[in-house]
């Protein structure tokens, strides 16, 4: 099985077994076993959900540290479009000049590059003769879980590169214009979600470093803030089109007059593939599909309130021009970019029982069987989230029937009316007078 690195890590001594992520994970990708959770990589998503439900704080992401930054005399910041939101009552250029205020050389705006996106996306869609609707590339938790769990659905996935890979390549180029060396520049990007993260290590472990470190927003976010105060202005280069793609609905509203189907909340999001999957959906060209609520601004490396955040980027659009860039300047900047992806969205085959069909067809029956005795509660207490869930572990030798306390009551059951049965057959010198009385 592939290894993938995943931004997502337990905690142990945290974990309580609580059992709350196992619920809310899309791709039942975490179990519990002897009082702990355990993720299991080749499922896992890295959306965040087992994050945000967790209520003792055992699930953490790996990102980058902003002291990081220092390894590079030129740093350059990427601000998610979704960072601003953090900041209500500040505008876009302070937030912009309290990044330079923490240490970075250069800013340049995803927002912006998300512009160039748009415009691409658009070019692409106008000439593309494929299964409709195509969906966006632009959420890495949702490409991971088409990946995942709709495997067939990966040539339906656009081939237009996420904001930030362009964003992180047209920086360094314009560092390189300014005379910087390569080894001078170092190119982060603000976070606001785990998924970000394992899409930028996975990616400079196939090979292409487009980043040098992802910083989640959640830790720079006292930093900054006091960083926008002393901060001065640095005026912004994207319009609305590019910074509303920080909320649900702003990739889809910078597309124009496509028929566009949003959709944010990661199970709402598997709704929506499984009906892609039945051929209900050909009706739209296209949809922006986002894992988090609200889209990015209720990431789970935000810090603020989603729908105060959402709020607060839609204040800060109506004070934006429509685009920062001309279209002449947007199709520049496509090819400076590298717009369309190189490389070829595979399937991650991991709900196999069995390596081989044969074995597979087997291990099905046996599931559908094993299946039949549970009681088909879905309550979790065994570890599994689902009793099909824990019907595959006892099939793969992961469980143990009495992880199920309604087996286990009946087990107990039975076990205590034979010890009641035996306890009324007491051999002939033990028995009372009453028995011997009887004859017995």
């Amino acid at each position: 099985m592939t290894a993938y690195f995943h931004s997502v890590r337990l905690d142990r001594d945290k974990c309580k077994g609580c059992t709350n992520c196992i619920k809310h994970c899309p791709t039942e990708a975490i179990r519990v076993r002897e009082g702990k959770a355990r993720i299991t990589e080749e499922r896992c998503i890295d959306c965040g959900e087992c994050i945000r439900v967790c209520p003792n704080h055992a699930k953490v992401a790996s990102g980058d540290a902003l002291e990081d930054i220092r390894r590079f005399t030129y740093p350059v910041a990427l601000p998610a479009p979704s960072l601003y939101s953090q900041f209500p009552g500040r505008g876009i250029d302070r937030v912009l000049g309290g990044l330079v205020g923490l240490g970075f050389a250069a800013v340049f705006e995803v927002a912006l590059a998300a512009e160039v996106v748009s415009w691409a996306t658009g070019r692409f869609l106008a000439e593309y003769t494929g299964l409709r609707p195509l969906i966006s590339s632009a959420c890495p938790a949702v490409v991971s879980l088409i990946q995942v769990r709709f495997p067939a659905l990966t040539e339906q996935v656009s081939p237009v590169e996420p904001p930030v890979n362009l964003a992180a390549r047209l920086a360094r180029l314009e560092a390189y214009e300014q005379g910087r060396s390569k080894e001078e520049v170092g190119v982060f990007f603000l976070s606001p979600c785990p998924a970000k993260i394992t899409a930028a290590r996975q990616a400079q472990a196939a090979g292409e470093a487009v980043l040098d470190g992802v910083v989640p927003v959640a830790s720079v976010y006292a930093e900054l803030r006091a960083a926008i105060k002393r901060a001065d202005p640095l005026p912004p280069r994207a319009g609305r089109a590019g910074v509303g793609w920080g909320r649900s609905g702003g990739e889809g509203a910078a597309l124009g007059e496509a028929r566009v189907l949003r959709v944010d909340g990661i199970h709402h999001v598997i709704g929506v593939l499984e009906a892609i999957e039945r051929g209900e959906l050909e009706g739209f060209d296209f949809v922006e599909a986002q894992a988090c609520p609200g889209g990015c601004v209720g990431g789970a490396l935000m810090v603020q309130n989603p729908f105060v955040a959402g709020e607060a980027l839609r204040n800060l659009l109506g004070q934006l021009p429509p685009a920062g860039l001309a279209e002449a300047e947007l199709a520049t900047l496509a090819e400076r970019g590298q717009w369309r992806s190189r490389h070829k969205l595979e399937p991650r085959p991991v709900f196999r029982l069995a390596p081989d069909a044969e074995t597979g067809l087997v291990k099905v029956r046996q599931v559908e069987e094993t299946l039949a005795t549970l009681p088909g509660l879905d309550c979790g207490a065994c570890g599994s989230p689902t009793c099909r869930a824990l019907a595959e572990d006892l099939v793969q030798g992961e469980a143990a029937e009495t992880d199920c306390i309604f087996l286990l009551r009946e087990k107990v059951r039975v076990l205590a009316e034979e010890v009641a049965d035996l306890a009324r057959k007491l051999p002939p010198p033990l028995a009372g007078p009453e028995r011997s009385n009887n004859g017995e």
